[in-house]
């Protein structure tokens, strides 16, 4: 199983933050993830940049994929990276001269891949609810500390809490 890279990240020894901070999941192809990973950014929702605007330095972020590629690849259903919000900066990076997406600056950390079908029975958003699946195809929402923690655990992360 593939594990995210780190980038630019010395001490993978993480707080949680205070309560202050805010814990989101972002749902993206692992092909996608791993160009983010790698280039320590996230773009979500088709490059737009009302998500990213709403997370804000310090927060976590979580990677969902659904797939291993965007529409063709295999089922996946796994969280794939996870990171902190390196700033406040929301800005265009030209990929083409005719898709211009949002990015946000990500720290990833060192992660290994995990199924959301052991965390499935754990998880508030997912616990007694046969359509989980459904919440995903927003593309990003909030969750809580303890959802958070579960996943950090279950992707094999120390971050203090």
């Amino acid at each position: 199983m593939p594990t995210a890279l780190s980038h630019d990240v010395p001490d993978q020894s993480f707080s949680a933050g205070s309560s202050a901070s805010s814990y989101w999941i972002g749902v993206v192809s692992e092909a996608h993830v791993q160009r983010g990973v790698a280039g320590g950014f996230a773009q979500l929702c088709h490059g737009k940049a009302a998500p990213l605007r709403k997370m804000k330095q310090g927060d976590w972020f979580v990677y969902y994929s659904p797939r291993t590629e965007m529409k063709s690849g295999e089922p996946l259903q796994a969280f794939t990276a996870i990171g902190r919000v390196r700033d406040d900066e929301v800005y265009e990076y030209a990929m083409s001269d005719t898709f211009i997406p949002f990015r946000r600056n990500i720290d990833y950390v060192d992660c290994q891949q995990a199924s959301i079908r052991g965390l499935l029975d754990q998880l508030s958003f997912t616990r007694d609810n046969r359509n989980w699946g459904y919440l995903f195809r927003r593309g990003q929402f909030q969750i809580t500390a303890d959802d958070f923690q579960l996943i950090v655990e279950a992707m094999n992360v120390e971050i203090k809490f």
